[in-house]
């Protein structure tokens, strides 16, 4: 346990809790058994999130990684590949899921902070690879990008990606996980976001605040069958729609205050660049998401992440030398000054 209170907690962006307006809508929601299609608080996200994203329809999940491996099992079938970079979620942090429950196999190309480049997987991909190779069939992206820092993909690269994919007959699935923070960030609409993918994975359980729950959106075909692999995969719902309302209620209400915790990561990036400029370029902050590298101080992670909490404030240890830190909407203007003065400290000693 910290010897100090907690000042900040930047493990992750999922910790928020619920706002006392989202308990209301919570508590106010009207509900009925989504297994039915019957629920229209659910039905009505649903379709709002399609809407936001230019798709025809919804499909309400309990978690990303499930909406991600639906998104994706609804491209590439058993046999197949699914085409990323290295360091994406897909293939990092959904626990092999692709593979074990899609039967998908994935291959992957560099990325250097999560930055795609859109010629290298389009020369990558074998879109016939005849009866002895693996032929790709889709193409994922994930943006913002969680492991290379919330990384925005640039939205020039995304249209080559989509140009070139379709030229090829390969399908996108764009991971958009924090896809809010990369419209806040860059001012590029939602719906023009999605008319590049095939498939879009969004949380609303990350810096919208939402206690639980994503959505996938496609065309109504697609998530006609994804409702059905849903199901299958034992993540059919009844009466949901108190945790849709939560996430209605922070599209509705939280959704351009995502830039606060843009600035809150940029000024904690910048209080550790004045003390250790090896571990992070401000410049390279985008989002809400900050990487520490210590490779060149020589300083492990899991010492850091240690010094940090004695503190009162609690980052990631995600590698030997890396540590990440990520704000939300439960850090306010006193605590992001609070912590980016610890990490300082801990990093100029």
């Amino acid at each position: 346990m910290p010897s100090s209170p907690i000042v900040a907690d930047l493990r992750s962006d999922t910790l928020t809790k619920p706002t006392p307006g989202m308990r209301e809508a919570m508590a106010a929601a009207e509900v009925g058994d989504d297994v039915y299609g019957e629920d229209p608080t659910v039905n009505a996200l649903e379709q709002h999130v399609a809407d936001l994203l230019g798709h025809e329809a919804g499909l309400f999940t309990p978690t990303g990684s499930l909406a991600n491996m639906l998104g994706v099992r609804l491209l590439v079938e058993p046999g197949q590949e699914l085409l990323c970079d290295t360091l994406a979620h897909v293939v990092r942090a959904e626990l092999g899921g692709h593979g074990a429950l899609g039967g998908i196999t994935t291959r992957t190309v560099p990325s250097p902070r999560g930055r795609m480049d859109a010629e290298a997987l389009l020369a990558t991909a074998a879109p016939d690879a005849g009866p002895y190779l693996v032929s790709t069939t889709a193409i994922a992206v994930e943006n913002t990008h969680n492991f290379g820092g919330g990384t925005v993909q640039p939205v020039e690269q995304l249209r080559r990606l989509r140009e070139g994919a379709t030229a090829l007959g390969i399908a996108v699935h764009l991971d958009g996980a924090r896809l809010w923070n990369a419209h806040v960030a860059t001012g590029v609409p939602l719906a023009e976001y999605g008319a590049l993918s095939d498939t879009v994975s969004v949380c609303l359980s990350k810096g919208l605040g939402a206690p639980v729950g994503s959505v996938l959106v496609s065309s109504a075909e697609r998530i006609a069958r994804a409702r059905i692999l849903r199901k299958r995969y034992g993540a059919g719902m009844r009466q949901v729609g108190i945790l849709a309302a939560a996430g209605r209620y922070a599209l509705d209400h939280q959704l351009t205050r995502l830039a606060e915790d843009h600035a809150h990561a940029r000024s904690i990036a910048e209080a550790v660049a004045e003390v250790l400029p090896s571990a992070v370029d401000p410049a390279d902050v985008e989002t809400n998401i900050v990487v520490l590298d210590l490779t060149a101080s020589g300083r492990a992670a899991v010492d850091v992440a240690a010094a940090a909490r004695e503190h009162g404030v609690l980052v990631s240890a995600l590698g030997p030398r890396m540590v990440r830190a990520v704000t939300h909407l439960d850090l306010d203007d006193e605590a992001a000054a609070g912590a980016a003065r610890v990490l300082a400290k801990v990093l100029s000693s």
